[in-house]
């Protein structure tokens, strides 16, 4: 018998990445490449939509060699991607409307003011689920009809439209201006601000108030349903399964009861609980968002907890300041101290998200004394991402009623045992790592999987799940306590940085 795979495609904020998974849910093989990120004004993040789909069609059929069978041996491919980011393009010619938005991009600050003055702000939150933030990806539509002469009107004639990364992947792979299908999913819908987060449609309340015309918007489909064969790249397979890569995390931690959460920690950290088939109203701070949607079933909703830099402190710690050479060695040197010498790092690059949703926040050091090494800088930025944890976690429980009793953690920064011991530490709870790293990556396989009958059910997914290590909390309650407060001292401190014009 001809051994078949499910292909997943992890289109991450820094790097596109394609994965074949087995029947019990082993990696057999990976490719990945790396997009560049474009900065071209301060608080402005960039992609080349182009660029990744190129990577895209050079790493697929790379993956699949490299697991020594034939495109006709993957039963199906899902996608994982970068939510929020976003591109325009034109339907005709098949080339984006500029760089694509990401969503770490704070340009639109001064748009989202303007629109929370509007008397009809409220209905924001109301439909969406979400706070009126630079995060999302209406805001970003807006700005580019704005500043574009002539877009509006070819956006209304439905010549340029609009998708967040899995939108533009699977127009290109099933056809781009030659048939590409038009679609989105649930998950990456909710996170626009302008899909009514009951009816799982388009709000023609939010369109008004956004001024996104209806005419360039995807059709809204399942996060697990089979949206047709791809055309290229991968002739014949078929494309099944979408959703924000949150939300695949969920899925590949198969938390699939309400009250199992997760946390993701890559570029930023993301923190989803699963609510069951009612959304949440948050009063905490937190994200109301669709969990997922399997077939007609009905969708599975979420609370989430948004981090904006985990990872991506790290990497500025290697890039920007050129103290470590290598992500890894951020652990090393964090252990030649015994704590932070009095020292925090807030790295409010982009604003602050949960539960502060601060946009006009920088980040900061404090604390700084002639006693400081770069041993407690580099304990202070992983302690960082311990802190912020903290405080979605306790905006979780207050929102939900529940106290969350144990943490799935996922990303590359699971392999710091100094940091996954630290948040054990701070949540007092314990802190768990399965044996898949690539949950997210997963968690779109076995979307698609589950679509064509390569998986039977969710059952058979949890079979596949296996804890590969634990942290158990060790911390001193009143260290904890005076630390946490030492740490809210120093977010208040990020506050106004950034001051309206005039």
């Amino acid at each position: 018998m001809v051994e078949r795979y499910v292909m997943s495609v992890d289109q991450g904020t820094t790097s596109t990445r394609c994965i074949l998974f087995d029947h019990a849910g082993r990696l057999v093989s990976v490719t990945q490449r790396e997009h560049k990120q474009h900065f071209p004004k301060p608080g402005w993040v960039e992609h080349d939509a182009m660029e990744i789909w190129r990577n895209l069609e050079r790493i697929a059929p790379e993956a699949v060699a490299q697991a020594g069978c034939s495109p006709d041996q993957v039963a199906a491919l899902g996608i994982a991607n970068q939510r929020e980011t976003t591109v325009l393009w034109d339907r005709h010619t098949g080339r984006p409307i500029g760089h694509a938005i990401v969503w770490q991009d704070t340009r639109t600050d001064r748009l989202v003011d303007e629109l929370a003055g509007h008397p009809q702000a409220e209905i924001v939150r109301e439909r969406s689920g979400l706070p009126l933030a630079t995060y999302f990806s209406a805001p970003r539509i807006r700005w580019m009809l704005d500043n574009r002469p002539g877009l509006r009107e070819r956006a209304e004639r439905g010549d340029v439209i609009f998708g967040t990364m899995e939108s533009w992947l699977i127009w290109n792979l099933t056809g781009g201006p030659n048939g590409g299908l038009h679609v989105t999913d649930v998950t990456n819908a909710s996170r626009t601000l302008l899909m009514d987060l009951t009816t799982l449609d388009w709000d023609d309340g939010l369109l008004t108030f956004f001024g996104v015309p209806r005419a360039m918007l995807p059709r809204i489909r399942p996060s697990t349903e089979t949206y047709g064969p791809a055309k290229r790249v991968l002739p014949g397979v078929r494309i099944a399964a979408a959703l924000g890569d949150q939300q695949a995390a969920l899925f590949g931690q198969t938390c699939f009861a309400p009250g199992e959460a997760k946390c993701t920690y890559g570029t930023g950290a993301f923190l989803l609980l699963n609510t069951g088939t009612e959304p949440v109203q948050s009063t905490h701070g937190l994200l109301t968002t669709v969990g997922y949607q399997i077939g007609s079933e009905p969708a599975v909703y979420a609370l989430e907890g948004s981090i904006a830099i985990t990872g991506a402190l790290v990497q500025w710690f290697r890039d920007g300041l050129g103290i470590i050479s290598s992500a890894p060695e951020i652990e090393t040197l964090a252990r030649t101290v015994d704590d932070n010498g009095g020292c925090y790092i807030v790295p409010a690059f982009s604003g602050l998200f949960t539960p502060y949703w601060r946009s006009e926040a920088r980040g900061i050091i404090v604390g700084l004394t002639s006693y400081i090494t770069k041993g407690h800088l580099a304990r202070a930025v992983l302690e960082a991402t311990g802190w912020q944890t903290r405080e979605v976690v306790d905006a979780m429980n207050a929102d939900s009623g529940l106290a969350l009793k144990a943490l799935k953690v996922d990303g590359g920064m699971t392999a710091d045992n100094l940091l996954m011991q630290f948040i054990a530490d701070v949540l007092n709870v314990p802190v768990i790592r399965p044996m898949a790293a690539e949950t997210v990556s997963l968690g779109a396989a076995y979307a698609a999987g589950l679509a064509v009958g390569y998986w039977p059910d969710l059952e058979g997914l949890r079979r596949n799940w296996h804890r590969a290590a634990q942290w158990l909390p060790a911390m001193d309650p009143v260290r904890r306590t005076v630390e946490y407060d030492n740490w809210h001292r120093a977010v208040e401190r990020t506050f106004d940085w950034i001051k309206p014009e005039g």
